[in-house]
């Protein structure tokens, strides 16, 4: 028996030292391109290496493998990835092959850590496979939480600014005119809508059309608040409607759109609560019950 399972031991070792050379191998002569930092990725980079140190330490670790992993990622993986740091707001800055090498990174990291703890508490395999697995998930988690964090707030501050729109828009100015009172309005530049809205302004001042401008910011914000407030200013604009009236109609059916979703969560969490008040109820009542039971049985058997 203990000769199967150092046989068995040996296989395994043998297949993943062989599996991590042919990933050497393919990384290193595959053909490589070397990523624009230029645009609005590249300045979130420059943010996000000014205001995070651990970032900053870890960026060129990361960029060195970008630049390794770019001949072996494929175009429609490469586009999945951007979609996800697009969503997110160019989080840090990556690229779609600093993503997946940040993955990586941290994927070895935990190996490490696994096989410490593994090591510490004779768990060795088990802790391996479930800290690399979450070392691997762990940039995924960080995008993707930042992705529904940024949706939540522009979908929360969008009728506040389409009510500022139109009182711009009453009072004078044109779409481009009143989008800029909003954002010079702003005591945060870093709130997404407001990053938005600086986007939405560049974009018109690159000579693309106002339907354009707003169909990028859709597809960067797919929430529903943000695609109906488009489609009904881009069929205003096409149809000759005043966009002041259709903009005071958008704010107010996205107020009354977020009413009832926090009705519908309310209600949900009246209902998630008996969950843990069954398992609070029989805490207390292995509490109250417990010593009896023990007391009756001490005294059966005496």
């Amino acid at each position: 028996m203990n000769i199967r399972s150092e046989i068995l031991r040996y296989v395994f070792i043998g297949a993943a030292s062989l599996a991590l050379f042919a990933f050497v191998y393919a990384v290193a002569s595959a053909p490589t391109r070397v990523a624009s930092r230029l645009g609005l990725r590249g300045l979130k980079r420059q943010r996000a290496l000014s205001k995070n140190d651990l970032w900053g330490q870890v960026e060129p670790l990361v960029r060195w493998c970008g630049v390794r992993l770019s001949g072996v990622i494929g175009p429609g993986l490469r586009e999945s990835l951007d979609r996800q740091i697009a969503l997110a707001g160019d989080f840090l800055g990556m690229t779609a092959d600093e993503y997946l090498g940040l993955s990586i990174l941290s994927a070895l990291g935990g190996t490490a850590a696994g096989a410490l703890f593994g090591y510490l508490t004779e768990m060795g395999g088990l802790m391996v496979v479930v800290m690399t697995t979450l070392g691997g998930a762990l940039p995924y988690l960080a995008v993707s939480g930042e992705a529904q964090r940024r949706l939540k707030e522009v979908g929360r501050r969008l009728p506040y600014a389409i009510d500022l729109l139109a009182l711009g828009m009453s009072a004078g100015l044109d779409f481009p005119g009143a989008v800029r009172q909003v954002v010079e309005k702003s005591s945060d530049p870093n709130d997404p809508l407001i990053e938005e809205l600086t986007l939405i302004l560049q974009e018109l001042q690159l000579g693309k059309t106002r339907k354009q401008a707003l169909a990028d910011f859709a597809r960067r914000v797919p929430v529903d608040s943000v695609v109906e407030f488009v489609g009904a200013v881009t069929q205003a604009e096409e149809r000759g409607n005043p966009v002041a009236d259709v903009l005071l109609i958008q704010a107010a059916m996205s107020r009354q759109r977020r009413s009832v979703r926090a009705e519908e969560a309310a209600t949900k969490a009246g209902v998630a609560l008996v969950g843990p008040l069954i398992l609070v109820f029989l805490c207390i009542m292995i509490l109250l019950v417990g010593p009896m039971v023990l007391e009756i049985a001490k005294s059966s058997n005496l």
